[in-house]
């Protein structure tokens, strides 16, 4: 058997170890690492449950890649219509990944009322419309069926429902320019069957989801022209390589631009995460870290006896302090474990109640705080608290070889 690990092991289990006076030094020193561990893991599950969310929430109403003709690519507008006749559309297939690929096409417009106006850009969807990742975000009604015939259904955000003072089952008059005669626009009356709410102002004030057949009459494009196409990708962790891959696979008139492009804001904020993320788990490591060397100078200082004694029948100073690294390792062990269970039962219990809310949700784009972490996360995050720690105990520990053996166990 490991002889320092052996002695560890019974200054552990040793009744004067739960007596002593480095007892609640012991307990405040697994506090801090437990607490350290809590804040770490509550820190690393909003930040990532955060950008995540966002990046859904992006991804949901705009794809991860759009496939824009060249003159379309920097408009919000469809001005010049792509084939839907194109290799890649429906289905993406030289290019791994990608989990579905829709047409969409967009126009500018005035939406009147009794009361009041608003400007808003029409999104015109049709059948191969995925309405699975908007459904989370509907709050009122349902949602737009544009598989049958050409219909007046459209989904409208909570946002200029409210300010339009509309509700499901409403109509209205929308009004669209023409080019050959601005002074005659298009008009079109919609009914309001369902109302989501993305928390977006960019897209919640802007976006009214319509029946792509209205744009194309309107644009006087055949059936087979759409205003550009939208890919969703399986992961966006390798979002610019499948951006690339797919930008080589298309025609040479056709250009992509990735949501991180498009919402560069947006993305240049949440990027910011983990910056605060790493700063929070340096400072938690730090604290915990001071509390264990502590915890370990008032152990060596409460065994100086012990460690003469063993200095003087021959050990050497690396054993005695890898006896007192053990020690340490087990409080740590301690401290990591009740750090998990508070960590981890509290992500549990706000991912499934969201106790916890934004005070104003429109910084943050959603009302409550969103968690997300995954078990390498937790692994991984253990691991290097325990060997961090290890290894700003080894410094204070060298005081063990300016230890003599002689006034060592005279010590009282």
């Amino acid at each position: 058997m490991n002889l320092e690990y052996f002695i560890a092991k019974r200054l552990i289990k040793g009744k004067e170890h739960k007596i002593s006076i480095s007892a609640p030094i012991i307990k405040i020193a697994i506090a801090a690492i437990a607490i350290s561990v809590f804040m770490m893991l509550i820190a690393i599950a909003t930040g990532v449950g955060l950008k995540h969310k966002i990046r859904e929430k992006v991804a949901a109403f705009n794809g991860h890649i759009q496939i824009y003709n060249y003159d379309n690519n920097t408009s919000d507008v469809s001005v010049v219509p792509v084939s839907k006749e194109q290799d890649f559309y429906p289905k993406f297939t030289t290019v791994d990944g990608i989990e579905h690929i829709q047409a969409v096409a967009t126009k500018g417009g005035i939406i009147r009322t009794e009361d009041t106006f608003e400007g808003f850009i029409a999104k015109g969807v049709g059948a191969d419309y995925d309405w699975e990742v908007l459904r989370e975000y509907l709050v009122e009604g349902t949602l737009p069926d544009y598989s049958g015939e050409l219909n007046t259904e459209v989904l409208l955000s909570r946002l200029m429902a409210n300010r339009l003072k509309l509700k499901v089952g409403d109509t209205f008059s929308a009004f669209f320019p023409k080019e050959e005669d601005p002074l005659k626009p298009n008009q079109r009356r919609f009914q309001v069957v369902g109302i989501y709410d993305s928390g977006f102002e960019e897209i919640d004030g802007m976006y009214v989801f319509v029946d792509i057949r209205h744009i194309q009459r309107m644009n006087k494009w055949d059936a087979n022209q759409v205003g550009n196409f939208e890919v969703f990708l399986n992961g966006f962790d390798d979002l610019e390589q499948k951006n690339r891959e797919i930008y080589g696979q298309i025609l040479s008139t056709l250009d992509t631009q990735t949501i991180t492009d498009k919402y560069y804001k947006i993305f240049e904020w949440i990027g910011l995460f983990d910056f605060n993320i790493a700063l929070i788990i340096g400072i938690m490591i730090i604290v915990g870290g001071i509390n264990m060397i502590t915890a370990l100078l008032v152990l060596i200082l409460e065994r100086t006896q012990m460690i003469g004694i063993l200095k003087a029948l021959g050990t050497v100073n690396w054993s005695i302090r890898k006896i007192f690294l053990y020690n340490a390792a087990y409080l740590i062990a301690i401290g990591l474990f009740w750090g998990n269970v508070l960590g981890l039962g509290f992500i549990w219990i706000q991912g499934k109640y969201r106790l916890l809310k934004f005070p104003n949700p429109q910084e943050y784009y959603m009302e409550y705080i969103p968690v997300h972490i995954d078990v390498f996360t937790v692994v991984l995050l253990n691991i290097g608290v325990l060997l961090l720690c290890l290894l700003m105990l080894l410094v204070p520990s060298y005081i063990i070889t300016r230890i003599s053996p002689v006034k060592a166990i005279k010590f009282e």
